[in-house]
């Protein structure tokens, strides 16, 4: 069973940082891709930002040049600092990995608990 913990999450002020954690834990083969999204109340979920197993990335428009994802390998952790924080960018944060538990199975998503940010003066 993979199972993915998340950590970071909290109250911060207008401006401020955090960074956000995403631990996956149990067999593990291989690791498709890695994300970040975002629900706020009475909203749907979205995407905030994206890496593949090349690296490559991709982020919302409303996140561009505050958020960064990044990622360890060694220990099969995803990342996502976010700087320059806005009011609305409250909302639970949830992580997902696409991954395969071994090289028989297919892929697929693993999403994590959620965690609470809420930017607020």
């Amino acid at each position: 069973q993979v199972q993915l913990v998340e950590s970071g999450g909290g109250l911060v002020q207008p401006g401020g940082s955090l960074r956000l954690s995403c631990a996956a834990s149990g067999r593990i083969d291989s690791i498709k891709s890695m994300g970040w999204y975002r629900q706020a109340p009475g909203k749907e979920r979205e995407l905030v930002a994206h890496m593949e197993r090349d690296t490559s990335t991709n982020y919302a428009d409303s996140v561009k040049g505050r958020f960064t994802i990044s990622r360890d390998n060694a220990k099969n952790t995803v990342y996502l600092q976010m700087n320059s924080l806005k009011p609305e960018d409250t909302a639970v944060y949830y992580c997902n990995l696409n991954l395969r538990r071994e090289w028989y199975y297919n892929y697929r998503d693993y999403w994590g608990q959620g965690t609470q940010v809420t930017v607020s003066s």
